[in-house]
């Protein structure tokens, strides 16, 4: 359920509402997005408390994905937020990307598509921008390493064969999975992101490296070209 806007004083809630209290007696999972967000922001302004600044941001601001892609500078402009505020929403959102990617190739496999997705779904839903990442297998489908190939709309400059091959080639990789996400939140697959894999699978097959799997990132869901039989 997306998170509406309250006017409500932290002081007014019931002691175990509050936002520190709740999470000491049940733990983050229990609290909601802004509740989260309110023990971040610490103290609000005159007028509003952390919880309401923090319902606002959420329901005036695209939410959770604003959060990811935000500037200092969006932030800061963000009544009640201000430049510390700012800077630390930014460090708490890159922390968690961090902290998602953490150990992501460390004795991980790609046994189907969800492996994949699962292991990039948190780093790239939230992405507004598209973003072309290829992960990296050895002949027993180990994860070798997860590469970041480009950053725009997928077309024949950004993610050429020579550009998605290379990494690969110098890993020794026996073969790969292509991923990249649709800002928009919606992973069904277009014309084109069918083409390219057809094209990057010729490729493969010349070389020697499999592709696995092109792997579509929306938010909180994905798209299989494999197991759509699309390549």
């Amino acid at each position: 359920m997306k998170d509406t806007v309250k006017n409500i004083t932290i002081a007014e809630l019931p002691e175990s509402e509050r936002p520190r209290e709740k999470m000491f007696k049940k733990g983050p999972k229990a609290l909601s997005n802004a509740e989260l967000l309110a023990i971040i922001l610490r103290t609000g302004i005159k007028n509003q408390s952390a919880l309401s600044i923090a319902y606002k941001i959420l329901s005036e601001h695209n939410g959770l994905k604003f959060l990811a892609n935000a500037t200092v500078e969006e932030l800061s402009q963000i009544e009640g937020v201000g430049l510390a505020k700012a800077t630390q929403l930014m460090a708490v959102a890159e922390l968690g990307k961090r902290i998602s990617q953490y150990g992501a190739e460390d004795d991980a496999y790609i046994r189907c598509p969800k492996d994949a997705a699962d292991i990039l779904m948190e780093e790239m839903r939230y992405l507004n921008k598209e973003y072309m990442k290829v992960i990296l297998l050895n002949i027993k489908c180990k994860v070798i390493s997860i590469e970041e190939i480009s950053i725009g709309s997928l077309n024949s400059s950004l993610a050429h064969p020579r550009e998605i091959f290379a990494p690969a080639v110098k890993k020794s990789s026996a073969a790969i999975v292509m991923a990249h996400n649709h800002p928009s939140g919606d992973p069904s697959p277009s014309r084109d992101d069918i083409d390219l894999t057809k094209r990057i699978s010729e490729a493969g097959r010349i070389l020697g490296i499999e592709l696995y799997d092109h792997i579509i990132i929306g938010n909180g869901i994905y798209v299989s070209l494999k197991e759509k039989n699309l390549f």
